[in-house]
């Protein structure tokens, strides 16, 4: 039975080893059996699901999985958490632990071992200064995924399900929405965590999309161009891609692209959607060729 979502287990398996918290990879445990609960629910998992958790922890949401899915694998990068691991985990045998670096892991591999190649659901509680390259990873490598639930801080939540126009909006907002439906479903105060945060989470579900929603002829383009957009949001749409190091293109064909696509040409990218997006790649593909 899950036990870790109460205050006093976690603190007596701490103490039990006594575990340091390790600043560099922003542990802060869960400790409240509502959000555990209200994860398992939104995360949809079912006795027919293969579970990938990324940072397990102690095990507090690992409890949770392996009893509502049919397998669990847990990647944590702390060796120091492993021998925890295989106590608090010790009553499940529908899990594997793997000490490493999630964004090392070959989850294709892992996704056609243990499930067939079949999508298989993610949830995780991720630290604030990795959350992007594991989301951006998971999707930019095509792991068959159905979902994505992940407790982030709540900032970065926002940012992912916001349109243009906004100053939340960015080159995250864009790549998850090109990917996937960004739903949030729960905010998490910070007293549900040990150590307490200094700032709010939320629970994000990412549903992936069964076809990507925009006709974009080359995807690669496309995030260099939204990158160059916002790497200076300041800058014009046509200043941000004239100084990318990567965009080979004249000021001029720069310039005669964004009023192909029928904005001014004074235009920021923060203003773009993610359809204008897909069309300015489109048209910048055609004149690279066409240079070429």
């Amino acid at each position: 039975m899950a036990t870790l979502g109460i205050p006093q287990n976690t603190i007596e398996v701490l103490q039990k080893y006594n575990f340091n918290f390790q600043k560099k990879f922003g542990q802060n445990f869960l400790i409240d059996t509502h959000v555990l609960e209200k994860i398992i629910e939104e995360s949809g998992i079912t006795k027919d699901d293969f579970v990938l958790e990324i940072g397990p922890g102690i095990g507090t949401m690992t409890q949770y999985l392996c009893e509502n899915a049919r397998e669990v694998a847990a990647v944590e990068i702390d060796k120091n958490l492993i021998p925890i691991l295989a106590d608090t985990l010790s009553a499940y045998d529908n899990v594997e632990v793997i000490n490493d670096d999630i964004l090392k892991v070959d989850i294709n591999k892992l996704a056609e071992e243990k499930n067939g190649g079949k999508p298989i659901k993610v949830v995780a509680n991720l630290p604030y200064y990795i959350t992007t390259p594991i989301i951006m990873g998971l999707f930019e490598s095509h792991v068959p995924i159905d979902s994505i639930t992940i407790m982030v801080q709540k900032e970065v939540a926002d940012r992912m399900q916001v349109g243009p126009g906004t100053k939340e909006y960015g080159a995250l907002s864009l790549a998850v929405q090109y990917y996937a439906k960004p739903e949030i479903v729960a905010i998490v105060p910070p007293n549900c965590f040990m150590p307490r945060p200094n700032v709010g989470s939320a629970v994000i579900r990412l549903t992936r999309h069964k076809e990507v929603p925009v006709q974009v002829n080359d995807e690669k383009l496309m995030f260099k161009i939204i990158r160059a957009s916002f790497n200076q949001r300041r800058k014009t749409l046509a200043n941000g891609l004239n100084n990318a190091p990567d965009i080979h293109l004249s000021k001029e064909v720069i310039q005669e692209s964004i009023e192909e696509l029928g904005v001014p040409v004074t235009i920021r990218g923060e203003a773009l959607t993610l359809q204008q997006f897909a069309q300015l790649s489109n048209i910048i593909g055609s004149k690279i060729k066409f240079d070429s």
